[in-house]
C-alpha cells in the first residue's frame, strides 16, 4: 500500500481559512504525513513603489509579509494541537504555474492540496486557470477541494479507465486504486470503483470511440476483456461486489453524474498529459473538473508511462 509522507497545502494569498485547510489537516492526521503549508503572496502596488524608494518599500513589504507569516503560523499551531507535524512558509511571488511547480518539485510532495478555483466559462475560453494547468503539469498527486462538508472523507470513488486494451491491469489504474485504497483505509472510508464501459481506444488513436460502433466480434472481445480486467483489479484491492460499478456512456458525464447522485466526498481519477501535441485538452479529468461533483484527486502515471 502507498505511504504518504509529505503533504503540501497551497494556501490562498488571502488570509482566510478555506476548506482545503480542514481537508489537509484531516488527511495528514489520518496518514501520519508531514503537512507543510505555503502561501504565495505578491502585492503589485508594493512592488511598483519599490522602484522609487527601494529601502522604504523593502521595509513595508517585510512588515506586510510578517503579518501573513504570523497568520499562517497560527493556523499551523492550531493544527499541531492534534499531534500533527506542521510547518509553514510565505513566499513573495505570484502564484504562477512556474512558481508552484518549482516549489512542489523542491518539496517532493506525495500529495498537493488546494482549493478548487471556480472560473466562469467565458474566462476559461481565454485562459486556463491554475487548477487546469496543475492537472496537466503537477508531477505528483493533486487533490482539489470543493467543500469541507466532511473534512475526513467517508466515501471515496475511484474511476478507472479500461479503454486502453494494452494497459488493462497495470500502470495508471493501479496507481489510482493504490492511492484511493490508501486514503480509504487511513480515513476509514468506504471505497467504490467505477468503470465506464462501451468506450475503447483502438490502435494509435488518441480519442475514445463507442464500442457499439465496432465490428460485432471485436466489440464482444473488447467488452469481455474490460470485464475481466475490472474484476481482477477489484479483487486485487479488496473492493466488495456491492461497491463495484460498471456503467456505460460518455465517461466524464457518467462519472460526474454518478459521483453527484451518490454524494461521494472524493473522486479519484487519472490523467495523462502528452507534451508536444496537447492531447490533454478535452480529457476526462478536465471535463469532470469543469463541473466538479465533489473534491477531486488527480493521479498521474509513473514517469515514462504513456
Amino acid at each position: 500500500m502507498l505511504k504518504l509522507k509529505r503533504i503540501l497545502l497551497l494556501a490562498p494569498s488571502e488570509m482566510v481559512r478555506t476548506p482545503a485547510f480542514d481537508r489537509a489537516q484531516a488527511l495528514a492526521c489520518a496518514t501520519g504525513a508531514l503537512l507543510h503549508i505555503v502561501a504565495f503572496d505578491y502585492v503589485q502596488a508594493l512592488a511598483v513603489a519599490g522602484l522609487f524608494d527601494h529601502d522604504a518599500m523593502a521595509q513595508a513589504r517585510e512588515g506586510y509579509l510578517q503579518v501573513h507569516r504570523h497568520w499562517l503560523e497560527q493556523q499551523a499551531r492550531f493544527q499541531r494541537c492534534s499531534g500533527l507535524q506542521v510547518t509553514s512558509e510565505v513566499v513573495w511571488a505570484r502564484s504562477s504555474l512556474a512558481q508552484v511547480l518549482e516549489y512542489v518539485n523542491d518539496f517532493h510532495a506525495d500529495l498537493v492540496i488546494k482549493d478548487t478555483q471556480h472560473v466562469p466559462a467565458l474566462d476559461r475560453a481565454f485562459h486556463h486557470p491554475l487548477d487546469w494547468l496543475l492537472l496537466r503539469d503537477c508531477p505528483g498527486h493533486l487533490h482539489l477541494v470543493t467543500d469541507a462538508r466532511n473534512p475526513k472523507p467517508s466515501s471515496i470513488l475511484a474511476a478507472i479507465d479500461l479503454s486502453h486494451l494494452e494497459e488493462l491491469t497495470q500502470g495508471l489504474n493501479d496507481r489510482i486504486l493504490d492511492l484511493a485504497s490508501t486514503l480509504a483505509v487511513s480515513c476509514g472510508a468506504v471505497l467504490h470503483v467505477l468503470n465506464v464501459s462501451n468506450w475503447s481506444v483502438v490502435g494509435d488513436s488518441a480519442m475514445s470511440v463507442p464500442t457499439w460502433s465496432l465490428d460485432g466480434s471485436l466489440r464482444d472481445a473488447v467488452n469481455d476483456a474490460q470485464d475481466e480486467a475490472f474484476e481482477l483489479l477489484a479483487e486485487r484491492y479488496g473492493i466488495e461486489k456491492k461497491c463495484q460499478h460498471r456503467l456505460s456512456g460518455i465517461p466524464h458525464k457518467v462519472i460526474a453524474l454518478f459521483a453527484r447522485q451518490n454524494a461521494f466526498d472524493m473522486l479519484v481519477l487519472g490523467t495523462v498529459s502528452r507534451h508536444g501535441i496537447d492531447r490533454f485538452i478535452g480529457s476526462t479529468a478536465e471535463s469532470v473538473l469543469n463541473r466538479a461533483p465533489c473534491s477531486l484527486t488527480i493521479v498521474k502515471p509513473l514517469a515514462g508511462f504513456d
